[in-house]
């Protein structure tokens, strides 16, 4: 056991200073990660810090006290270089988070710049323009947290995550992709079983689509996309400490802008069914004899067995929008909220007993996306985690898209737990697909991916990242080759017999809005 100085010497901890701090891993084992400290603050004569561990998702981000830091290995923050100011006086430089992105991206090789929720683009193309963009290269980086849920959770990523080398082409071989080295594509092909489905696949005619995440017009409508550049040390601290939602108790991972009177209560009571936020249960109990509501506001458009969806108007249903956004935020990081909730439409499942619709998720979406997105923000609330509510809320999006005659994709960039339900959804929608493919007058069966996105309702991009993301797609002989190998199917087989929950289509009650049509929303 490393012995500690003691905190209260002459040495004071700052803000910006790093140090190790213990903490329990996943197996409880003792370990000693460096760690920032972002807050200092004494709460009866006893110092606390805010720390947010390096390297680790910001929801493990905790207060702790003096005890459980290593000061032997105390680093202070570095002080900001002296530069020249506009009048030719020396001053302080203040470091900028755009300043900050800029000078990791110059040292990340090309392969790993690419985002991991950006879209592969369509085939055939360039081979010099697709190398930067072809193979989702990055996704170590949502390796790195490290509680049992988020461990459990990882592991399909994980497996596969290392970064792919770029195979640079080879003068006199046309290839109208590069989906990967010559060798690469060989060993596939020999090492799969040969009784494996083969599926051949055309390239598609109209697959120019740019994919690289960059709208080629200004934004018309709103967005939930969060501007990193403006985060500063309060929305970097959790600012409620828990949460009660009916019968459950939530611990908030991220600072969501709930009342600043409101952050210093040990609990924050909300009304499960209109969300309205109280500072004790008996406010709680005095609300919940004059609510009224016992579901979210809204058409009711889906019902099968105990599970319900919910349309909401963010016009319509201003304050319910804005108390959901306000609950939501604690739990999504990579999203900013808007009290202007107008363009959005949010769809709220529920599950149903005795006392009402009790709220498991939701997701929003824009009246009207410049981009295709389907999806703006996405969430399942955490008692209801890991027991398939977050496919079905993706399913249900699908569902609406085919209802409007469309094909959709998330808004970027995703969270690592969204990350990871969106590529099992698509791996499992496509695979399923293909799997169902009969052969025609004993060849083998040919599919386009315009086809595959047009049954799912997938963005063409989002089908390509995943077919490459599971190594199916080879270019053989001037075309390109799905290989379903024995283990694909398996895995597949085993994924569908746990996926209980499904959207049945017709139990779907939804006429599409035209609100391009509408003067205002």
């Amino acid at each position: 056991m490393t012995k500690m100085a003691d905190p209260s010497s002459s040495v004071e901890i700052v803000e910006g200073c790093r140090l190790p701090v213990l903490r329990k891993n996943q197996e409880h084992e003792d370990e000693w990660p460096l760690a920032e400290i972002l807050s200092v603050k004494e709460v009866s004569s006893r110092k606390l810090y805010y720390v947010h561990y390096i390297d680790f998702n910001k929801r493990l981000d905790e207060w702790v006290t003096g005890d459980r830091l290593d000061m032997k290995k105390l680093q202070f923050p570095k002080k900001e270089a002296k530069t020249p100011t506009k009048n030719g006086l020396s001053g302080s430089r203040p470091s900028s988070p755009e300043r900050e992105v800029k000078r990791k991206v110059e040292a990340v090789p090309l392969a790993t710049q690419v985002s991991p929720a950006t879209p592969v683009p369509s085939l055939p193309g360039s081979a010099e323009a697709s190398q930067a963009s072809v193979f989702p290269a990055a996704r170590e980086t949502n390796s790195n947290f490290k509680t049992r849920e988020d461990h459990e959770q990882l592991s399909l990523l994980t497996t596969n995550g290392t970064a792919r080398r770029l195979i640079p082409s080879q003068p006199g071989r046309k290839r109208k992709a590069n989906c990967g080295g010559a060798d690469e594509m060989i060993k596939v092909l020999q090492y799969n079983n040969p009784q494996s489905a083969s599926v051949f696949l055309p390239p598609p005619e109209d697959s120019q689509d740019s994919s690289d995440g960059i709208p080629t017009a200004p934004r018309m409508t709103g967005s939930l996309v969060s501007d990193r550049s403006h985060d500063d040390i309060v929305t970097r601290m959790k600012n409620i400490e828990c949460i009660e939602l009916g019968r459950h108790r939530l611990k908030p991972w991220y600072f969501s802008p709930y009342p600043q009177e409101l952050t210093t209560l040990p609990i924050l009571y909300l009304c499960e069914f209109c969300l309205k936020y109280l500072k004790s249960l008996k406010c709680l109990q005095r609300h919940l004899t004059k609510c009224n509501l016992r579901h979210p506001p809204g058409n009711e458009i889906y019902r099968k067995g105990t599970i319900s969806f919910f349309e909401i108007d963010g016009r319509k249903n201003k304050t319910y929008s804005q108390n959901l956004c306000l609950l939501a935020k604690c739990f999504l990081d990579h999203k900013t909220l808007y009290y202007d909730t107008d363009p959005f439409l949010f769809y709220v499942m529920t599950e149903y007993d005795s006392k009402g619709f009790h709220i498991v998720g939701y997701f929003s979406k824009e009246k009207e996306s410049t981009e295709d997105y389907n999806v703006a923000c996405i969430l399942t609330l955490p008692p209801y985690q890991r027991r398939g509510y977050g496919k079905l809320l993706i399913e249900f999006s699908y569902e609406l898209s085919k209802v409007e005659g469309k094909t959709g994709t998330p808004e970027k960039p995703l969270s690592d737990l969204g990350l990871l339900s969106y590529r099992s959804y698509w791996s499992q929608t496509i695979l399923e697909i293909l799997m169902d493919l009969k052969p025609d007058n004993g060849e083998r069966p040919q599919i386009t991916i315009n086809e595959i996105s047009e049954i799912t309702s997938v963005k063409k991009e989002d089908v390509i990242s995943t077919l490459q993301y599971l190594n199916l797609i080879n270019y053989y002989k001037g075309q390109y080759i799905l290989t379903l190998s024995e283990d694909i199917v398996d895995g597949h087989e085993r994924a569908m017999q746990k996926r209980h929950l499904r959207i049945d289509p017709k139990c779907l009650h939804f006429t599409p809005k035209d609100w391009s049509k509408r003067g205002k929303w």
